[in-house]
């Protein structure tokens, strides 16, 4: 099996971090190219993210022949279909481990990118140590998290303004599909 190409789809998060660390040696080792992506939501400010992405690919892209791409969209759907236009052979994704009521609000990203995926997909999961090195537990954290949606300082996974916004368009399309029942209903 030969990887020439290699995705490594980050959300900025302490899950990443270590996706980041393994798609890193596993280019190194293979001789590999190391796409780094991030996907924002359509129609957010990307600014917060460009510098976030440059930052991550400074850290990781050290003796690597590696690219990035900050994408608009939908996570998964946008890293599939990078992977796609870039004939990717692995895609390298963390995962944060959400079960219960958030992972069916917030859905599973890299759930969905191993479903969807053309090619290989290597999930790391949250707490994960490469041989040799600390437990995630023994890192010390961050004093300020990053929102999965627009990039910008929380200490929650999704800042408050975001989960308002979230919520607010949920209600709305409850909203409208009761709306367009009543209106279809017969008399």
């Amino acid at each position: 099996m030969k990887i020439r190409n290699l995705v490594f789809a980050t959300d900025f998060s302490r899950a990443s971090e270590t996706a980041g660390q393994v798609a890193r040696e596993g280019a190194l080792e293979m001789g590999a190219r190391l796409h780094i992506v991030h996907v924002v939501p359509a129609g957010s400010d990307p600014a917060g993210a460009a510098v976030a992405l440059t930052e991550i690919a400074r850290r990781l892209g050290r003796g690597l022949v590696f690219e990035t791409a900050l994408l608009a969209g939908r996570a998964a759907h946008e890293i599939v279909s990078y992977a796609r236009d870039k004939r990717v052979d692995m895609i390298v994704i963390g995962t944060h481990g959400r079960t219960g009521l958030s992972r069916r609000i917030l859905g599973s990203v890299a759930e969905a990118v191993v479903r969807l995926s053309p090619c290989l997909v290597l999930t790391v999961p949250f707490g994960y140590a490469p041989e040799g090195s600390t437990t995630t537990s023994d890192l010390p954290l961050p004093a300020v998290e990053r929102c999965i949606v627009c990039a910008g300082n929380t200490d929650d996974l999704i800042c408050a303004a975001c989960r308002d916004r979230i919520r607010g368009e949920a209600l709305e399309r409850k909203l409208e599909t009761e709306r367009a029942g009543r209106r279809g209903a017969p008399a």
